[in-house]
């Protein structure tokens, strides 16, 4: 007979404070209207929360990971590759870990009806793709460079390029989201999204970097971004701080 001790979750290392952003942040404007104001009610995690269902290679269609091609056509803008490794504490590769990106297209504007600002929509960019780790952890998508875009949050507010990632683990419970940018972006001073991160440090931990070796000789530019789940290294996910 399988004993409650079995189920018992594992304790990881703390991650330093100032490695996540604050619910509240006041230069990210709406964080004020939305952010919780009571503290959260903790559910304890029984077996069907943790075991399933799963989400991996099964969820993934050939050329989900390929966003330059969409709608028989294909996208304008710098084509880049992005790659690099899921990672749990200890440096430890986590594999089948279901990856999903969303994006804006190469003029800044996102395909969806909230977004009208006036830049063309490309006809044959959809801005959304999905992988799955392989056993080493890796992951791989080739897409175009986003553009940065327009907001209502302060005086002449514009967004830094970025790409959403949304990582689900062995459990629907088990879902993170973060964001990657691009090295050297002139926008960084102004975005209260990304400098919504405390700690420096944790911060430049969302900033990709140039990768010669994944550059595709006359097709596409590479970029690193490894994703750390937990531990001293851990990337900053959406979210309140670790307990």
């Amino acid at each position: 007979m399988t004993t409650r001790d079995e189920f018992t979750l594992p304790r990881y290392p703390a991650v330093p404070p100032g490695t996540h952003p604050p619910n509240d942040s006041p230069d990210y404007r709406s964080t004020g209207l939305r952010h919780p104001t009571r503290p959260p009610v903790l559910l304890p995690q029984r077996l069907t929360e943790v075991t399933g269902p799963m989400f991996g290679h099964d969820r993934v269609q050939p050329g989900d990971d390929d966003l330059t091609r969409w709608n028989g056509g294909e996208a304008v803008g710098q084509r880049i590759v992005v790659h690099g490794r899921v990672l749990d504490s200890g440096g430890r590769p986590v594999p089948d870990t279901l990856i999903e990106i969303w994006q804006a297209n190469a003029g800044g504007r996102y395909r969806h009806v909230a977004d009208q600002w006036p830049a063309a929509l490309d006809p044959h960019f959809s801005g959304l793709g999905r992988v799955a780790t392989d056993a080493d952890g890796r992951y791989r998508f080739t897409t175009v460079k986003p553009g940065a875009y327009p907001w209502g949050n302060h005086r002449n507010a514009w967004r830094p390029a970025h790409i959403h990632l949304s990582l689900f683990g062995r459990a629907f419970t088990q879902r993170l989201v973060t964001q990657l940018y691009f090295p050297d972006d002139p926008l960084f001073f102004q975005d209260p999204i990304f400098n919504s991160v405390p700690d420096p440090k944790a911060r430049q931990r969302l900033v990709s970097c140039y990768d010669h070796e994944a550059t595709t000789e006359q097709w596409a530019l590479g970029f690193r971004f490894d994703v750390v789940l937990r531990g001293p290294d851990q990337t900053p996910f959406e979210g309140p701080e670790d307990d």
